[in-house]
């Protein structure tokens, strides 16, 4: 079978190519290394659900189960439906390709046939949550009830204009899902139309009405450039628990980030290597300067933390008691530090953060085991947290540029 890549000019293959690399670059420093993850989640599952840090675009919501759609039509058997289904995803990526080649987000631009996760696998539990996907189970589960699905609609009585008769077989989408347009399988693009964005919008209002997410998809908030949510112009107007939620999440992103730099830091003089010890202990006297913008802020949260551990979103998700402990010691340390510049050479600090390492790496642990030492490339979980953020705006930014403009 011919490449993908005879698709596009080689010249542009190379710059995707590149920017990948980038980007693999990039992601790196927002690995979970701390074990945080737990925190982060319940948060951007909050104030962003549905999402996840590995999608891209808003209108594969749409074009996942257009795929299937059309397989079901087709009676494609549980034997082959991930077979056909593959295929089916594959050619569509042929068919964005075709339509337009220089759009970002395009997944599998590059990997082709050879495409290890495909779309409906990294959008499959944001479909269920925005209420796209009506079939309860996972992927799997979905195709090996695909022939029962088959034999139920096919006894479903019906009238003489083929409407059912008593009570419908459920579908496995929203009866709501546009319809897929005319020619998808040979070119198409990533762009919403105003119908399909005015339905994806909806569903959010509907399914998530409280969430960060559904207040910014509104017509007008365009300001799709903002480094954090928070920074965002839209949330002035949001409700105030919502507000005070992103407050929470705000202050706990700019905490934590001393003591995710202080890792590295830790690193780095472990290796050792001059440049990068130099590169974090800038970066962590920039940490201390914007935390002594809002010194005052930060330490009445601190004094009512309790507030924080039981926002609901972090009370249903559960927290480990090992990781409960390990923030409430770095803010214990951090708050009560005479200077935030002790830090770099508090031993109780550098205790924690070893102590931490070991407890969820083991012998693993970069600070105990040389080899593993040698292998770091110079940045783990050093960004600060967003939240998804990075990925959600480009989410926002397709749903609300699809919609119809209200007049000022």
């Amino acid at each position: 079978m011919a490449s993908l890549l005879s698709w596009v000019d080689y010249a542009d293959a190379d710059r995707r190519r590149m920017l990948n690399v980038v980007q693999l670059f990039r992601e790196k420093g927002t690995v979970d290394e701390l074990g945080i993850g737990s925190i982060r989640d319940a948060l951007s599952n909050h104030l962003f659900p549905g999402t996840s840090t590995i999608q891209t675009r808003a209108r594969y919501m749409l074009l996942v189960p257009w795929v299937y759609q059309r397989l079901e039509e087709q009676r494609i058997p549980s034997s082959k439906i991930a077979g056909r289904s593959r295929e089916l995803e594959i050619q569509l990526i042929k068919s964005l390709l075709v339509g337009d080649d220089q759009q970002p987000g395009l997944i599998g631009s590059e990997a082709g046939q050879d495409l290890h996760r495909l779309p409906s696998s990294v959008y499959w539990n944001g479909l269920k949550v925005w209420g796209i996907r009506a079939f309860e189970g996972s992927q799997s589960e979905y195709h090996r009830w695909l022939d029962r699905y088959y034999r139920r609609r096919t006894r479903q009585p019906t009238d003489d204009d083929n409407e059912p008769i008593g009570t419908a077989l459920s579908s496995n989408w929203h009866p709501g899902l546009p319809r897929a347009p005319e020619g998808l399988w040979e070119s198409a693009t990533l762009s919403l139309t105003e119908e399909e964005a005015e339905y994806l919008q909806s569903q959010v209002q509907y399914e998530h009405p409280h969430s960060l997410l559904c207040e910014l998809i509104a017509p007008g908030f365009k300001d799709y450039e903002a480094e954090f949510p928070w920074h965002h112009p839209g949330v002035a107007g949001v409700p105030a628990a919502l507000k005070q939620d992103l407050v929470h999440a705000r202050n706990l992103s700019e905490t934590i980030n001393g003591v995710s730099l202080l890792y590295n830091l830790m690193l780095a003089q472990a290796q050792p290597n001059d440049e990068r010890v130099a590169e974090y202990q800038r970066r962590f006297d920039e940490w201390i300067a914007s935390i002594e913008t809002r010194r005052s802020e930060l330490t009445g949260w601190f004094n009512r933390l309790h507030e924080f551990w039981h926002l609901e979103p972090i009370a249903e998700h559960g927290v480990a008691r090992s990781t409960r402990s390990f923030v409430d010691r770095w803010f214990e340390l951090m708050f009560h530090a005479s200077s935030l510049g002790d830090l770099m050479t508090n031993p109780d600090v550098a205790q924690l953060i070893e102590f931490r390492e070991r407890q969820l790496k083991g012998n693993r642990a970069r600070l105990q085991n040389r080899r593993a030492l040698e292998l770091w490339q110079g940045a783990s979980g050093d960004r600060q947290l967003d939240f998804r953020w990075s990925v959600v705006k480009q989410i926002i930014a397709d749903i609300v540029t699809g919609l119809p403009e209200t007049d000022a």
